[in-house]
């Protein structure tokens, strides 16, 4: 299988985006393959200071697969991630991440406050165990997604939402710069999804760049400053109002027409 049989859309030109040592997020050209076969291809962007930006696309775009590689925890085949003109290694401690839900295991004994103090071990000096003000700053962040009260309830008896909003903790208490959220929404209650578009909306206001992997194609003009819409290689990227087009949404999804005419709602309400 060829590179041009399994990309049909055309790569985003190299002069289109631009590289800084400011930018929270910058990719340039990377591949992704799993045994040797193309998961994302030539990726080349630059995330925007202090925006939500939604990443959009089919099942199977590599949605999931883009944040995995700007983390490390999948190889690149080529290409390289800076964040704030650094490896990830380097700018660890700038971010903070959400991973989905499905891909924890909620069996494991922990309480609440025990998941979200996990999120200063970055701040920990090695071989030292989280102190009062690890655990003060972790009882905050449970206050602030609505789960002061749960944080010492074992993350196996809480519901769905309700370990969602823990991991949102997590991330919120190691106060990053750049966070990386990987479905957030998905399979949450209304006061769930309501609580974490707060919770974006202040780290907005903080100047905080969150890039968040989106399925709901009728919410992506009310949550999203920016979008960019992935499927296998970026079909576009930009400001929501100019990006988030019927055109670029048919040359994403490839005429999947229950979800197109979804979206066409949506860009009609926020237009």
């Amino acid at each position: 299988m060829t590179p041009s049989q399994t990309l049909p859309h055309d790569k985003v030109p190299q002069d289109a985006v631009h590289h800084d040592d400011d930018s929270p997020l910058s990719i340039h050209d990377m591949t992704v393959a799993y045994h040797r076969k193309p998961v994302l291809w030539d990726i080349d962007y630059a995330a925007p200071q202090g925006k939500l930006v939604g990443i959009v696309g089919p099942n199977g775009a590599g949605k999931s697969t883009l944040i995995k590689a700007c983390l490390d925890l999948v190889p690149c085949a080529s290409g390289s991630v800076r964040i704030y003109g650094k490896s990830y290694k380097e700018q660890r401690h700038m971010v903070g991440y959400v991973p989905q839900r499905e891909s924890v295991d909620w069996d494991f004994p922990a309480s609440a406050l025990d998941v979200v103090v996990m999120g200063r071990y970055g701040q920990i000096p090695w071989c030292f165990p989280p102190g009062k003000k690890d655990k003060d700053a972790a009882q905050h962040a449970l206050h602030q997604v609505g789960m002061g009260d749960y944080a010492n309830r074992q993350i196996s008896k809480l519901s769905g939402g309700q370990q969602q909003r823990v991991f949102l903790a997590r991330a919120l208490v190691q106060d990053a710069r750049v966070y990386f959220m990987d479905e957030p929404f998905a399979g949450v209650d209304a006061a769930t999804e309501s609580a974490i578009v707060t919770l974006l909306r202040q780290l907005r206001e903080r100047g905080r760049t969150v890039m968040v992997v989106h399925h709901d194609l009728q919410s992506v003009p009310e949550y999203f400053d920016e979008v960019l819409l992935l499927n296998m290689r970026i079909v576009a990227s930009g400001p929501t109002a100019s990006v988030f087009t019927e055109e670029n949404l048919q040359k994403t999804y490839g005429g999947r027409l229950t979800l197109l005419s979804e979206a066409a709602e949506a860009i009609a309400r926020n237009g």
